[in-house]
């Protein structure tokens, strides 16, 4: 016979409880053999039932927040590290300095370079071929496939229209500060036809360089396609994170000043104040008796709570509240570099792990036969 636990079990089994200096109830129990006569084997409708994915915001291409439930971390976590290291972007990796009478070092000039974000046509980058580092490889020698090329030549002047006892440096001079924006893209081959709209820097402001009249900086870079795993200048994002959906039970009525006080321990928006009803106050059990028109406290948006711990230092809150998070609602934040949109590096580490699945899949039939 087949034991089918309560709803109210199951949720307290997708809870970890949160203390105020423990966790508990962190190891995942959903898996056959560990309750007794119930079956947790794993089923593909049963998955597809609890899976689900929430945007709740998305102010801009490069950021976006979304909730993934229904999976274990194991994968959650697996989509972060495929996001931080392994979806590939285009970024400089080779440098080479014509000349540089700057006070900045090739060196450091070099691994600044290198960190520029970069952008052009999203199919483009995509199409542009690996660079190997095998030497008997066709593909390990700089193409229109598998190359991009980037000029930065400026010199510093004087400007003859300064007025007299100007101090300011961008007013005395031409090109006093070398921005990202003074890189050029220059098309070889059929990359004119690929990149319609060019490669430039994400944001054109980054300073590279202060110069003085007299310095000059005329450099070649080369890009190439790379991942996160070689270099953090290749990762597609400036931050990948998660956080389980926090909540919080209120378990015995609070009231008065010490609800107000209760919001006070909570981010704004988390906990309300609502006025106890003459119907609450009639009910029998509910803890308001006697207490209509006192204000108590109630739960807003535990999504806003960073789970702090700060109501469990007060002692008239001790037994009236429990804390929580969910062990399988996942609150993504991905914040891009520019060169493909939040929500689509989301959809390309999807890819990628499919991609995975498939080669370990492979691997053991190989294994089997």
């Amino acid at each position: 016979m087949v034991l089918r636990p309560t709803e109210e079990e199951l949720y307290r089994r997708r809870i970890v409880g949160i203390g105020s200096e423990t966790v508990a109830n962190v190891s995942s129990t959903d898996f056959p053999g560990h309750y007794p006569g119930e079956d947790h084997s794993w089923d593909i409708e049963k998955f597809k039932k609890g899976l689900h994915v929430e945007f709740h915001e998305f102010p801009n291409p490069s950021t976006c927040s979304f909730s993934l439930v229904g999976v274990d971390a194991s994968i959650a976590n697996a989509f972060r590290r495929i996001l931080l290291a392994e979806v590939a972007t285009v970024a400089i990796e080779h440098v080479f300095v014509n000349q540089n009478t700057s006070i900045v070092q090739d060196e450091v000039l070099a691994q600044r370079l290198g960190l520029i974000p970069l952008k052009g046509d999203k199919e483009a980058m995509r199409w542009l071929r690996w660079m190997s580092k095998r030497p008997d490889d066709p593909n390990s020698k700089a193409s229109d496939y598998n190359t991009l090329v980037l000029h930065l030549k400026v010199t510093c002047t004087r400007n003859p229209d300064a007025k007299k006892g100007e101090k300011d440096p961008t007013k005395l001079y031409h090109n006093a500060h070398v921005y990202a924006s003074a890189l050029e893209f220059v098309p070889r081959g059929r990359q004119d036809e690929r990149f319609p709209s060019g490669v430039q820097p994400v944001n054109p402001d980054i300073l590279l360089a202060k110069m003085r009249p007299g310095q000059e900086l005329d450099i070649e870079m080369h890009c190439v396609k790379g991942v996160g795993s070689d270099h953090a200048k290749f990762s597609p994002v400036a931050t990948a994170s998660y956080r389980l959906l926090p909540t919080i039970d209120i378990v015995r009525p609070i009231l008065g000043k010490d609800a107000e006080k209760f919001a006070r321990c909570f981010p704004k928006g988390v906990i309300g104040l609502e006025t106890v009803t003459a119907e609450e106050a009639a009910r029998e059990g509910s803890g308001y008796e006697g207490q209509e028109g006192q204000k108590k406290a109630v739960v807003k948006n535990a999504f806003k709570d960073t789970v702090s711990r700060e109501c469990l230092r007060h002692e008239e809150f001790q037994g009236k509240v429990k804390l929580g998070r969910v062990r399988d609602h996942f609150i993504f934040s991905i914040e891009s570099t520019g060169q493909f949109d939040s929500d689509e590096l989301f959809v390309e580490s999807i890819m990628h792990l499919k991609t995975k699945c498939q080669r370990a899949k492979t691997a053991l039939s190989e294994m089997m036969f």
